[in-house]
C-alpha cells in the first residue's frame, strides 16, 4: 500500500518538530552550563580566589567569556557548553585552592597560639 500525501506530510511534520525540539534542548543545555560557570566563578571570587589562586580564577573568567561569546555566535554555539564546563572546572579548582590556603593559614595561626600557650605554661608566666 502506498502512503498518502497526508501520511508523508505528518511524518515530515513529526521529523521537523523532533529536530526543532532537539535544537532547543541543546540550546537550553548550553544555557545551563553557562549559568553553572557563572555561579562557579562567583563562588570562587567570594572565596578570595583573586588573592589565593589568581591564575586559575583568571583562566575561569576568560573561559566564561569565551563560552558566552561562543553562545552568541551561530557557528560556535555548539562549543559553548564545553567551554562553559571547562570554565566551571577552573573556577571550582580556584575556589578549592583558595579554601585550602585559607584553612592552612588558620591552621598555622592556631598552631602558633598553641605554641605560645605551651611556652607560657612551661615558663609559669601569668601566675
Amino acid at each position: 500500500m502506498k502512503p498518502s500525501f497526508a501520511q508523508i506530510r505528518r511524518a515530515l511534520y513529526v521529523t521537523v518538530c523532533a529536530f526543532a525540539l532537539s535544537g532547543a534542548a541543546q540550546a537550553q543545555d548550553g544555557a545551563l552550563e553557562l549559568m553553572q560557570a557563572r555561579q562557579a566563578v562567583d563562588k570562587a571570587t567570594q572565596a578570595d580566589a583573586d588573592q589565593y589562586a589568581p591564575d586559575l580564577i583568571a583562566m575561569a573568567r576568560q573561559g566564561l567569556e569565551q563560552a558566552q561569546r561562543a553562545a552568541g555566535d551561530r557557528r560556535e554555539r555548539k562549543n559553548a557548553p564545553m567551554l562553559a564546563v571547562r570554565a566551571t572546572v577552573d573556577a571550582d579548582l580556584a575556589r578549592a585552592r583558595s579554601e585550602e590556603a585559607t584553612a592552612t593559614a588558620q591552621l598555622q595561626l592556631r598552631r602558633n597560639e598553641v605554641s605560645q600557650l605551651q611556652r607560657q605554661l612551661a615558663t609559669g608566666e601569668d601566675r
